[in-house]
């Protein structure tokens, strides 16, 4: 074949797949005599022949695909216009399902719980329009870290019956800079009535109380609305909760020191007197107002986690069952059961280590001791103020321990 002829066929060839290629695209050729002199064939009229057969239904997935800390609270979420939600399914990159709820009228979708921090999730939608026309919507985001987000534990918990010593305590896991801010994201009220105001002990610590105990039987709500508050810089909230709890009857009870005996009282009025045997004079046992934090059938007390240890540098005590401990300081003063001790001290000699012992009986079964009788009357939160101790006043972020703080020293650590 000649290099013409060769020439005229590749033309040819070359033709004809043009051809076919514009048969398989989406659109027809630009030659009129090719469409027969019909534009009906261009891309514009396909494209406007395509959206006339797309569904109507808009689908909208938050946060947008490729967010990178999104809230693990209310971000989460797939709506849709001229239209209802056929489908909607929600995954962690491992494959996870995450369970959710489709509203009534099928126009709108939830996770049912809370996300997980640092985690990936990938959302897959699908709805339909009036004319039944299906639409779909993907998207994947990543809720924000643990790094750049902060979190608060606090006491009480929801439900619970207290006494009516008990503040809101509130400890955050990054230290807070923003104070202002944070203290507005939570409220603190009772349906006493009460003032009820929030005081810092550093940058971690947020405690709530009123001016006076609560009120017996009133109820306490604690609104926690710090998704998306900056905390500090780079660090943002993410709890969005509602917690209460109830205050029950008024028990307050008076250790003195100085008479060895304890006085206990239900609303104003003295139910029980125990012998004690508090701080020796030299171990006293602090002064002040204590609010009871924690309650242990039994526990173990060993010297060496407060200090108290010999020049060997052993444990002075390490008793593993005692009986009937409450806890009144972090730092480890507890009102608690004794049976070691002879039963002549109780009311009569100050032996013990900082503590104020009751008299009790090892195993912490027997229901007629002092000390057992204490427990099962005391609830978390109830109030011990120990008097004439010859010790100093306890520090008021020892502990639960606010209230040894005058209302204007505690107005005056709130932020707002």
């Amino acid at each position: 074949m000649t290099n013409s002829k060769r020439r005229k066929g590749l033309a040819a060839a070359s033709a004809l797949l043009g051809g076919v290629l514009v048969l398989s695209a989406c659109s027809g050729g630009s030659d009129s005599k090719a469409s027969g002199g019909n534009n009906d064939t261009s891309q514009a009229k396909a494209d406007e022949a395509a959206a006339k057969k797309a569904s109507e239904a808009d689908i909208k997935i938050t946060p947008k695909d490729g967010s990178d800390n999104a809230s693990i609270n209310n971000s989460a979420a797939v709506t849709v216009s001229k239209g209802t939600l056929t489908g909607v399914t929600m995954t962690t990159e491992s494959g996870t399902a995450v369970a959710g709820t489709l509203s009534a009228d099928k126009t709108s979708w939830k996770p049912n719980a809370q996300l997980e921090r640092s985690t990936t999730y990938k959302v897959a939608a699908q709805a339909k329009d009036s004319d039944g026309r299906v639409a779909h919507e993907n998207a994947s985001f990543t809720t924000v870290a643990p790094a750049h987000s902060f979190i608060g534990s606090f006491t009480p918990e929801d439900g619970s019956t207290v006494g009516v010593g008990m503040p809101v305590s509130i400890n955050f896991d990054k230290a807070i800079t923003n104070k202002a801010a944070v203290q507005k994201g939570i409220t603190v009220s009772s349906s006493s009535g009460q003032e009820v105001v929030g005081h810092w002990f550093g940058a971690n610590r947020l405690d709530f109380r009123p001016q006076d105990y609560w009120k017996e039987n009133s109820t306490v709500t604690l609104k926690l609305a710090l998704d998306g508050v900056e905390g500090a810089s780079g660090v943002t909230g993410v709890q969005q909760k509602t917690v209460t709890f109830h205050i029950g009857r008024n028990q307050v009870s008076y250790v003195d020191a100085k008479t060895k005996q304890m006085k206990v009282t239900q609303d104003g009025k003295t139910v029980k007197t125990i012998p004690i045997s508090s701080g020796s004079p030299e171990h006293k046992t602090y002064n002040g107002v204590m609010v009871m934090s924690e309650k242990y059938k039994q526990t173990r007390m060993n010297g060496t986690t407060v200090g108290f240890t010999d020049n060997d540098g052993k444990a002075e005590y390490d008793i593993k069952d005692v009986p009937h401990a409450i806890r009144l300081t972090n730092s480890g003063t507890f009102l608690h059961g004794n049976y070691w001790g002879a039963k002549s001290i109780f009311g009569s000699v100050n032996t013990s280590h900082g503590c104020v012992g009751l008299s009790d009986t090892k195993g912490a079964n027997d229901t007629g001791t002092p000390a057992y009788w204490m427990y099962t009357h005391s609830i978390v939160g109830d109030v011990v103020v120990i008097s004439n101790t010859g010790d100093k006043t306890v520090q008021p972020d020892n502990g639960l321990n606010g209230w040894n703080l005058s209302w204007a020293d505690w107005k005056a650590g709130s932020a707002v």
